[in-house]
């Protein structure tokens, strides 16, 4: 009996699977391109739209890479700066998102950051890293995270001291506004979350002289009414429109601690004066109020604020340190404890 001739099995069939493979590649990586292309031809057509606006914006050596499952666009000495004078700039920006969901993207900015504020000049940040993300593009109002990891704040020559010098933590929210279907206003408004981890002051500065060689912790969130009105920004900065046309914030909510000093606070509404310093009213809640205060009396803050915050705490320590219930007001581009003028009301621009 003769063997049987071996069984040769066809190799077409492993040409099927490695062709199929080749297809997904090529229309993945055309996809790719095409997508690429779409994100650099609207990021070019925004930056048109913003130097139309007032903005200057500059950068160099902008390109794309990421391939074959992310878009990533890096540019180097960027330069952003809003008809107010505000400005952001870092030596290297980078921003990614999946190719398979670019509705979200992820900034980041490796080498730190300068900030420049309108007539106080430049502050430099740099942390453990700072980065922002950005989801639900074709929403009216997408999601926004900026969250910065260990953050140092140094002023340069010339500028004013900024008054924080560095924090464990540092985060802002931005979200469209949730409520009921049907509330008024609900479309056109977004929630905030700030929240402030472990910040230290400046040497002789109020926060230190509030902390008493403490640390400063703070989480403010609130509503921002109207924010369509937000769009864009003139000299006077992005709010003045928006107070102009009886922008407000609602729904005010926070707690702070310094040093063993804590309050919570809150405020139905808040609005900004023709100046852009808040006014009304916030209502606190302390616990050992008195060393916040007597620390701020004997910071380095001008000579007006030190006589306000000596004299609410002189009138503060006729009730010893025992918790109590105080009023924040808001008004004249100051902030008053009572009839005391302590430091200047915060200013949105």
């Amino acid at each position: 009996m003769t063997d049987a001739p071996p069984i040769r099995h066809k190799r077409s069939g492993l040409f099927a699977p490695i062709g199929l493979f080749l297809i997904v590649l090529i229309a993945w990586s055309i996809w790719w391109f095409v997508l690429a292309g779409q994100v650099r031809n609207q990021l070019d057509q925004r930056v048109e739209a913003m130097r139309a606006g007032g903005w200057d914006v500059t950068y160099t050596a902008l390109g794309t890479s990421g391939w074959p499952f992310r878009v990533r666009l890096g540019a180097g000495n960027v330069s952003i700066t809003a008809p107010s004078g505000l400005a952001v700039a870092a030596p290297e920006l980078a921003a990614e998102a999946n190719a398979w969901n670019p509705d979200k993207w992820v900034l980041v900015v490796d080498e730190g950051l300068v900030l420049t504020r309108p007539g106080k000049g430049k502050v430099a940040v740099r942390g453990q890293f700072i980065r922002a993300s950005v989801h639900g593009l074709t929403q009216r109002w997408p999601n926004v995270a900026v969250e910065m990891a260990k953050p140092e704040f140094t002023s340069h020559e010339g500028a004013e001291v900024f008054p924080i010098s560095r924090a464990e933590k540092a985060e802002l929210y931005l979200r469209p506004h949730l409520a009921p279907a049907g509330s008024p206003g609900v479309d056109t408004s977004i929630d905030v979350l700030f929240r402030l981890i472990d910040a230290e002051g400046r040497p002789g500065g109020p926060v230190e002289g509030m902390a008493r060689n403490g640390k400063l912790t703070a989480q403010i969130e609130t509503v921002i009414e109207d924010a369509d009105r937000l769009q864009g920004a003139d000299a006077a900065g992005v709010f003045a429109a928006w107070t102009r046309a009886g922008g407000r914030f609602t729904a005010v909510r926070g707690e702070l601690s310094a040093g063993e000093s804590r309050a919570t606070l809150s405020s139905e509404v808040l609005s900004a004066n023709a100046d852009g310093r808040l006014q009304g009213v916030v209502s606190l809640q302390a616990v050992k109020p008195m060393a916040a205060i007597a620390g701020l009396a004997g910071s380095g803050s001008d000579s007006v604020n030190r006589m306000g915050a000596a004299g609410a705490a002189a009138a503060t320590a006729v009730r010893g340190d025992d918790d109590m219930a105080l009023e924040l007001t808001f008004r004249d581009g100051r902030t008053f404890l009572g009839p005391f003028a302590i430091v200047p009301a915060p200013k949105l621009f």
